[in-house]
């Protein structure tokens, strides 16, 4: 197998092949999008390519094979040989289903067989968890392993990618080289098709554009002022440049907050959206649905210490210029992909 020195010394070289697992999806597809920026075209897309609504998002790209996600590990078993590194991006992320069996074929059970895979074949891997695994933050958001156990998540989704960290942690025999990446609240273009899963970005947009206001959700808590409940929001870009990052570190294996490191309030991100659009503000508040309501997280902020210590040193993109950025670069122009 060719080595990743190798490609280092000549810039024009390819890796061999980069497997990208929810490549039709929100980050798979942004994903491809950087590593071809970056030149690296011999790309896998695994994903269900079944699902139309999200096609747009790989067209375009510089791909050498789709392989469906039922059939890919009969290829890699074929193909092991050529794989290079493996991101693992692909998941039900939907926080309101609670169907458990969903979560745990495919985003528990499935995980397990691409780590297996790893050990057995040694490739490097890089697999998305969530911020959902810290619930509503008991214990804070601190990436210490230690804590990974006795972390409480809100909803079937946050426990299924507990239950696969938990599982990592507990393996003997790991990949050369892994990370699991606990995401926070990611925005940014290529994110149409996800409908409520959608970002509030991307939601204040077209309920702006459709009714000149924005209606936040009210907050239900004697701690929190409307439109102050705060989250950490991180622009898809900035989300790119850590996976590339450790792509190319390929060292110091663990799981790893990835975030700004600053919660920034709903009503900061409306008012950037406002700004964006260049539309007067006018911002109102309903109450937060009763399905989600006690499972709704009123604060979320990542610890960046720990990525930040393996050598990460870019500054992430604040929230106003990312969603200047977003807004009118992608949305703005009907949904341009990246």
């Amino acid at each position: 197998m060719q080595s990743l020195l190798s490609c280092f010394s000549d810039p024009t070289k390819n890796f061999d092949m980069i497997v990208v697992t929810g490549a039709a999806g929100f980050i798979g597809s942004c994903l491809l999008s950087k590593l071809n920026q970056d030149n690296f075209n011999n790309l896998v897309a695994v994903d269900d390519f079944s699902k139309k609504e999200k096609l747009p998002n790989i067209e375009g790209k510089k791909i050498m094979d789709r392989v469906e996600r039922n059939d890919f590990f009969d290829w890699l078993d074929e193909h092991y040989e050529a794989v290079e590194f493996i991101f693992h991006i692909g998941a039900r992320t939907d926080t309101t289903e609670f169907d458990r069996e969903i979560f745990e074929t495919l985003n528990v059970n499935y995980s397990k067989k691409i780590w297996e895979a790893c050990c057995q074949y040694q490739i490097p891997l890089v697999y998305a968890s969530s911020a959902a695994t810290y619930g509503l933050g008991e214990l804070g958001y601190d990436d210490n392993e230690q804590a990974i156990p006795k972390l409480k998540p809100l909803n079937p989704y946050g426990d299924s990618k507990n239950e696969f960290d938990i599982w990592a942690l507990q393996q003997k025999e790991q990949p050369l080289f892994w990370a699991g990446l606990k995401f926070f609240n990611v925005y940014g273009p290529n994110e149409y098709h996800k409908g409520r899963m959608a970002s509030v970005i991307f939601h204040a947009y077209h309920q702006i554009k459709k009714t000149d206001g924005m209606k936040l959700f009210k907050s239900h808590r004697a701690d929190f002022e409307n439109g102050a409940q705060k989250r950490d929001f991180i622009y898809v870009k900035d989300l790119l440049e850590v996976l590339i990052f450790l792509m190319h570190h390929r060292k110091d294996s663990g799981i790893y907050n990835l975030g700004t490191g600053t919660a920034r309030t709903f009503l900061d991100l409306a008012k950037s959206t406002f700004a964006a659009m260049g539309i007067e503000e006018n911002i109102s508040f309903i109450d937060t649905p009763e399905d989600i309501r006690d499972k709704y997280q009123y604060f979320t902020e990542a610890n960046m210490q720990k990525l930040k210590g393996i050598g990460f040193a870019k500054q992430f993109t604040s929230l106003e210029e990312g969603i200047r950025d977003y807004v009118q670069n992608y949305l703005m122009e009907d949904l341009k992909h990246y």
